[in-house]
C-alpha cells in the first residue's frame, strides 16, 4: 500500500524552509503531494501558475516521488481526493504550534482518517516566512539567505515589475 502525504501552502514565493519540509516530508511517504492553494486572506505576490511553476522546478532534484498539484478546497477534500493519509506541516515557532494545532483539531472533525504529521523546522531556517521575504525584497533588502537563488531572481524581477518600495 501506497504511503501518501499532503504538504499544502500557498509557496508564496517558496522558501528555504519550505525546502526543508518537503525534504524530510518526502522520506516519511511514498507519494508527497505538494498542494498549492489560493488563500482569501493573503495577497499574493506570484499567480497560481506561476508558484507551482517554481515549485516543480525547486522541487525536481528532491529524492523520492513528489507532485505539485493546485487545490482550491478544503485541505481534507483534497487529501481524501490525493488519497493521502498524512498532512505535513512545518512549525517555526510557538505561535506557529497554536495555529496549526486548532487547524489539526477542526481536519481530524472532518476526517479522522487523516492524521497531520509536525515538523520542526530546522534550527538555522525558522526565521524564515513568505511573507517576510516578500516584504524584504519588496523594499530592496538581499533575500538570498531565504530562497534559492532561481527563486531570488524571480523575487528581483517581480519588484522590478510592481515597484519597490521606500525608493
Amino acid at each position: 500500500m501506497t504511503r501518501v502525504g499532503v504538504y499544502p501552502g500557498t509557496f508564496d514565493p517558496v522558501t528555504l524552509g519550505h525546502m526543508d519540509i518537503i525534504r524530510r516530508g518526502a522520506k516519511l511517504v511514498d507519494r508527497l503531494v505538494i498542494g498549492v492553494t489560493t488563500n482569501p486572506s493573503k495577497s499574493p505576490m506570484f499567480t497560481l501558475d506561476e508558484r507551482m511553476a517554481t515549485v516543480r522546478r525547486e522541487v525536481a532534484d528532491v529524492p523520492g516521488v513528489i507532485d505539485v498539484v493546485a487545490f482550491d478546497s478544503l485541505l481534507m477534500d483534497f487529501a481524501t481526493r490525493e488519497g493521502a493519509k498524512v498532512i505535513v506541516r512545518g512549525l517555526r515557532a510557538v505561535a506557529d504550534f497554536e495555529y496549526e494545532y486548532q487547524m489539526a483539531g477542526m481536519n481530524q472533525q472532518i476526517n479522522r482518517s487523516v492524521e497531520t504529521v509536525f515538523l520542526m523546522a530546522d534550527v538555522g531556517l525558522q526565521p524564515i516566512a513568505s511573507r517576510l521575504v516578500k516584504e524584504i525584497a519588496l523594499y530592496g533588502g538581499d533575500v538570498s539567505k531565504f530562497v534559492t537563488p532561481s527563486v531570488c531572481d524571480e523575487l528581483a524581477t517581480r519588484v522590478a515589475l510592481i515597484g519597490r518600495k521606500g525608493s
